[in-house]
């Protein structure tokens, strides 16, 4: 049986929404917006690693759904700042499950696929067993698992290299550097899925418009962890030249671009070679496919080409 969301005195659901900042959380508030009452908040408004703050922020708005989008997402920092990592990633999204139990509330937590070694040839499926490379990866295995632990109605969403017309991210700081240097170094063997704040908004309200309307069943038949990614595969090499081919339309003049490894390019923290997320279980059980990664890329310099950016 479908729950009976609770109705407030406004007549409708009501919905918190953290890392309403972020690139992913602005777009979650855009597409909520008709789906309830509303309450977003950013870092400035609550510290994630003080945890008697988040609970005191969950009972005060005592919300039906809750879409925790929030995150340290600072993969080389997280290297020298493991506390916080753990703290943000882990810590808080344990308190939001338990707060999301005490009111039989839904959680909407989204992780990462960095969870993974990147050592599997094919994509990565929920029945592989994580083995993540770096702390920020750790972290946020950490959280589904805390997310996990607690139990309730809770939905994990795993997705990957997460960029929009939003935020900091991969695609803006292409076109920034475009407009500094006329020869950049990508790295081109790490191969994943990029993933638009747009389509992970989208699919998430569709989700849960279902879940509303009881179309998926009771909540033992769809809550768990599932895999939220674009469709295809790419390297950072890859997508950077799918970014200079559209760039155009910016204004932005592409640069040369040369190949590198990944031992070519140190850094801090390692990253898996492939990180592919598998999506059929998302599209068995809610009937929900995410657009082509080139299609979703499309739809991003749509809204950049109609000014709806943010940096």
């Amino acid at each position: 049986m479908a729950k009976n969301w609770n109705v407030h005195a406004s007549g409708a659901a009501r919905v918190l929404i953290l890392g309403a900042s972020g690139q992913l959380g602005r777009e979650l508030e855009r597409s909520f917006a008709g789906f309830g009452d509303v309450t977003a908040v950013s870092r400035e408004t609550v510290d994630l690693t003080r945890g008697e703050e988040l609970r005191a922020l969950v009972r005060r708005v005592e919300p039906d759904f809750i879409l925790n989008a929030a995150a340290y997402t600072a993969v080389d920092r997280a290297e020298s700042e493991p506390e916080v990592a753990f703290a943000v990633n882990a810590d808080a999204s344990r308190i939001l499950a338990e707060e999301a139990l005490a009111r039989d509330a839904l959680l909407v937590h989204y992780s990462t696929d960095y969870v993974f070694d990147g050592t599997k040839p094919e994509a990565w499926t929920e029945k592989d067993a994580p083995h993540p490379l770096n702390v920020y990866g750790a972290s946020k295995l950490a959280g589904e698992r805390a997310v996990q632990d607690v139990g309730g109605r809770a939905l994990i969403f795993r997705t990957s290299w997460v960029y929009g017309p939003k935020g900091k991210n991969f695609l803006f700081t292409m076109l920034r550097l475009a407009r500094e240097r006329d020869r950049l170094t990508i790295v081109d063997d790490q191969v994943g899925a990029p993933t638009t704040s747009i389509e992970l908004a989208r699919a998430t309200r569709a989700i849960l418009d279902g879940v509303v309307g009881g179309s998926f069943g009771a909540p033992s038949e769809w809550t768990g962890l599932y895999h939220m990614s674009c469709a295809g595969a790419v390297t950072w090499f890859g997508f950077a030249q799918a970014i200079f081919a559209r760039s155009v339309e910016l204004g932005v003049k592409a640069p040369e671009l040369k190949a590198i490894t990944t031992e070519e390019y140190p850094t801090p923290a390692k990253r898996p070679g492939n990180s592919v997320l598998a999506n059929a279980k998302l599209h068995e059980r809610f009937g929900v496919r995410l657009a082509l990664w080139e299609t979703a890329l499309d739809d991003v310099f749509k809204a950049l080409r109609a000014g709806d950016a943010c940096v």
